[in-house]
């Protein structure tokens, strides 16, 4: 029985991934860099830790690249990208149903607490969390389960009893392998990868209703669509 639903923050709630991606094409061009979708993936629900995109525009760039003004250009262009931007179809239909019908809702995000707790707040949606697990409590973000085993603890429930909303194959890697159920709602960004192992994938969640896929990732563990 699904006792609780646990969401990623960025690229899911907000579509902070494909803003980035924008901002950081936009800027590379300009050093006759055409960074393509494929080597952005790389960072998508990690961290720049994991791949720093900067380091390979750096190595392909016509021309030396100062890399503090490569930043503050690229953040100028993500604050215009962002204005106006809202949650993601759906998003907040599924808190209100996952609410109303007593679900335990989580929140295991590899960003920082900062940034995650602004745009809950931004968009009044902070309340509807029970726990919120950021990069700032736990020593490994995903791909490594930490997140999503820490959630799931402070939740109390265990893995089968929980499914996971992801946008990227780190999240859904880790997810996974804290024994919980994934279903996978990509953005622009994530929507070319295949996701071999998901128990679902979305193109939003304004598809379906939180009840119907709750069904049937219950019906069908294995399911690789919903």
């Amino acid at each position: 029985m699904i006792k609780a639903v646990i969401f990623d923050f960025d690229g899911l709630i907000v579509d902070t991934e494909t803003a980035w991606y924008e901002s950081y094409k936009q800027v590379s061009a300009a050093y006759g860099v055409d960074l393509n979708i494929e080597v952005w993936g790389q960072c998508v629900g990690a961290s720049f830790e994991h791949f720093d995109p900067l380091d390979y525009i750096v190595e392909h760039a016509n021309r030396p690249i100062d890399r503090d003004e490569f930043k503050r250009e690229a953040d100028a262009q993500f604050a215009i990208i962002m204005e106006g931007k809202g949650l993601r179809p759906g998003v907040e239909m599924y808190l209100a149903e996952a609410k109303r019908t007593g679900l335990r809702i989580g929140l295991a995000s590899s960003s920082n607490r900062v940034w995650v707790e602004s745009y809950l707040n931004k968009f009044n949606i902070r309340s509807y969390f029970e726990v919120v697990n950021t990069s700032d409590d736990v020593e490994r973000i995903k791909p490594a389960p930490d997140l999503y085993e820490k959630t799931l603890r402070e939740l109390e429930v265990s893995g089968t009893e929980a499914v996971a909303f992801e946008d990227s194959m780190h999240g859904m890697i880790a997810a996974k392998a804290a024994g919980a159920y994934c279903v996978v709602v990509p953005n622009n960004v994530t929507s070319h990868m295949e996701f071999t192992g998901s128990d679902g994938r979305l193109s939003s969640m304004a598809e379906k209703e939180l009840n119907t896929v709750l069904a049937s990732v219950s019906a069908s563990p294995q399911a690789e669509s919903v």
